[in-house]
């Protein structure tokens, strides 16, 4: 096993950095995208009845379809009838958006919607338009309402992003399972791969949920033993 490690893990350490890096990008860009279109479509689904249905429609979508099923369909359906995506790196995190964006608009919907009337009305009284009641009242308390539940989409989407490999988008998984395919000797690489997402989700998770909870804490809505 020993020997293993020496012929093939160590001399593919750089593959497989440049792989956890692709994985990054397509992570942060996937996240970041989700949570942009899951805001609009809260917004959308609370505060304009008329296209109510629309935001109801792309949520249930979102969440109905199966990941796998939503990344192929951007990736080969999507440049048919758009003329984009025009690579399958772009299809690997605009799918990832679209599968979490559906749960993200429910969990912001859900924050928003438990903010105290009495909060909006007394911003009313002194005279904040609506406009400002939602961004500086309303917003900020949604936040730190659903913030954990934030967190935990943040490590699904981390754990999905390895079914990009399926369309040759050359993430960690692709670099490991190109590997496997030279040596044919699967059991340290896999193996390694496992821990390095059990290394990079872990203290991530315990990271930003600690990071949530102080916040929350500052804020008053936790309790210090939480």
């Amino acid at each position: 096993m020993i020997e293993n490690w020496n012929r093939i893990v160590w001399p593919n350490v750089p593959l497989l950095l440049q792989g956890l890096l692709v994985s990054a990008e397509i992570c942060v860009l996937g996240f970041v995208a989700a949570l942009i279109a899951g805001f609009v479509a809260a917004l959308v689904r609370i505060y304009l009845p008329p296209l109510r249905w629309l935001a109801v429609g792309y949520s249930e979508f979102c969440r109905a379809t199966p990941i796998f099923v939503q990344l192929v369909w951007v990736a080969y359906v999507w440049p048919e009838l758009f003329g984009w995506p025009r690579d399958f790196f772009t299809a690997g995190w605009v799918a990832l958006a679209l599968q979490s964006s559906g749960y993200i608009a429910e969990t912001l919907r859900t924050g928003i919607e438990a903010v105290a009337r009495g909060h909006r009305e007394a911003a009313y009284a002194l005279g904040m338009r609506p406009g400002a009641t939602l961004r500086r009242i309303v917003l900020p308390q949604a936040f730190l309402t659903v913030a954990p539940s934030l967190v935990n989409q943040l490590i699904v989407v981390v754990k999905s992003s390895t079914l990009v490999s399926v369309i040759a988008v050359p993430d960690l998984l692709y670099q490991v399972l190109g590997i496997v395919n030279k040596y044919y000797e699967p059991i340290e690489i896999l193996t390694l791969t496992a821990l390095i997402y059990v290394a990079v989700t872990t203290p991530l998770s315990l990271l930003l949920n600690g990071l949530s909870a102080r916040i929350r804490y500052r804020y008053g809505y936790v309790s210090g033993r939480e």
